[in-house]
């Protein structure tokens, strides 16, 4: 029985959503409905990393301190999930205790990929999942209710970021030589290749100039590969895409850039440095142009990680002190605080926004405002409706909620586990 068949035959649906009853006198604008998926039996904090077009989600749930939740700290657990009609599946481990993922694509199909342990240490004291066990960490495909591990290019860990609906996987594995680019106290410190896995086998993709790591974070139908190349350090990175013809560097400002999405119009989005090299903004490629988002008020920053074909981005803001600010959508140069197109009742507080598929559909993170589980983090689903938004929640609530993850380019990679870990 295939995958959506057994899906649909054995998950019954129970669904949490809050739908939009306002109305202005504004013209028509896109609201949305607002699902809570909550999180993973007792976990604190979820965030719904992706999502597929019927609207299947891949949750990354854990389990953080008292008040951690949503700051930057020890994660105690990790587990991903597939989220349909609002009921939360653990996808399992591959022996270990913890799983988590990068983006972790679903695709049409039902496939998910991430990186889970093992039971097994790693022999060169590595912690690549990032969760202090220092547990060998293995890239994953989950298939048929079934987590099967990804080979490496030789060497002991790896993550699987995204698959397309072709079957093809992208992210990043060791090849086992020491780098030479790592500090000399990094605990990660072996070198990590961008990988295309296809018919179940790893190919290292290239890296731009003199870069000896990389990872690819995104693949669209088109087979086209986009992420960043750069060094152990992460002194410097740059934004890249792969084609038949190789890896090509996309334009920055020469102080770091990451591709972290893209469509099949062969749009992408990602985050660019500023010129001063003081904060980051979201930014968009296209025919060879680099466009740098505009920032809502009072933030300082921001991250777009998102597109669907037509040409809506999607992504999140921090302020000035560095505490998520708003999720947001940027669609025909506008951007907009998606607090501003839920209900004003809503008990959330969108902080993330990371992926949106082609019926817009988008997979995110909200902080809950009172109540039993206020202060933690859930995963939400926001399924767009065709309603006017008299009063925004933004009007009933303070500018910037309690939140203190500071987002910074290297925090936000160890945060959503995006990145080398460990230094």
């Amino acid at each position: 029985m295939s995958t959506l068949l057994q899906i649909r035959n054995f998950w019954l649906p129970w669904v949490t959503t809050i739908l939009l009853t306002c109305a202005s006198d504004a013209g028509a604008q896109t609201g949305y409905k607002v699902t809570d998926l909550g999180t993973l039996g007792n976990d604190n904090m979820s965030c719904a990393m992706t999502l597929n077009d019927q609207g299947w989600t891949a949750i990354q749930d854990g389990n953080a301190a008292p008040r951690q939740q949503d700051a930057i700290g020890t994660l105690l657990n990790g587990r991903d999930a597939i989220v349909i009609n609002g009921v939360q599946v653990d996808l399992g481990t591959l022996g270990g205790k913890n799983s988590f993922m990068n983006w972790g694509e679903i695709n049409d199909w039902g496939q998910i990929v991430g990186y889970s342990e093992t039971d097994a240490l790693d022999p060169n004291g590595e912690d690549i999942c990032g969760f202090g066990t220092h547990l060998t960490c293995r890239p994953f495909l989950w298939q048929d209710f079934h987590m099967k591990a990804l080979p490496t290019l030789g060497g002991n860990n790896g993550q699987a970021s995204a698959i397309n609906n072709r079957g093809q996987i992208v992210g990043f594995a060791e090849d086992g030589t020491v780098d030479s680019s790592c500090l000399p106290n990094a605990t990660n410190n072996r070198i990590q290749l961008p990988v295309l896995w296809e018919n179940g086998k790893a190919h290292a993709l290239p890296t731009v100039g003199s870069d000896p790591d990389g990872v690819a974070y995104w693949i669209n139908d088109l087979g086209q590969a986009v992420g960043q190349t750069g060094n152990c350090s992460q002194t410097n990175h740059h934004a890249v895409s792969w084609t038949r013809d190789g890896a090509s560097a996309l334009l920055d400002y020469g102080t770091g850039a990451t591709a972290w999405g893209n469509n099949n119009r062969g749009q992408i989005v990602g985050t660019v440095g500023s010129a001063d090299g003081k904060t980051q903004t979201g930014a968009l490629w296209q025919n060879d142009t680099l466009t740098v988002f505009g920032l809502l008020p009072g933030d300082f920053g921001g991250i777009a990680s998102g597109i669907n074909d037509k040409g809506q981005v999607v992504g999140s803001n921090w302020d000035s002190k560095f505490d998520w600010s708003h999720a947001f959508i940027w669609q025909d140069g506008v951007m907009t605080d998606l607090n501003t197109l839920i209900p004003a009742s809503s008990n959330l507080y969108l902080t993330m926004a990371n992926k949106i598929n082609e019926r817009g559909q988008i997979g995110a993170m909200a902080i809950v405002r009172s109540g039993p589980d206020e202060g933690n983090v859930h995963a939400i689903l926001l399924t767009p409706v065709n309603e006017s938004v008299g009063r925004s929640v933004a009007e009933d609530v303070p500018p910037h909620p309690k939140s203190n993850a500071p987002v910074n380019a290297n925090l936000i990679l160890q945060r959503l586990r995006l990145g080398r870990s460990g230094q």
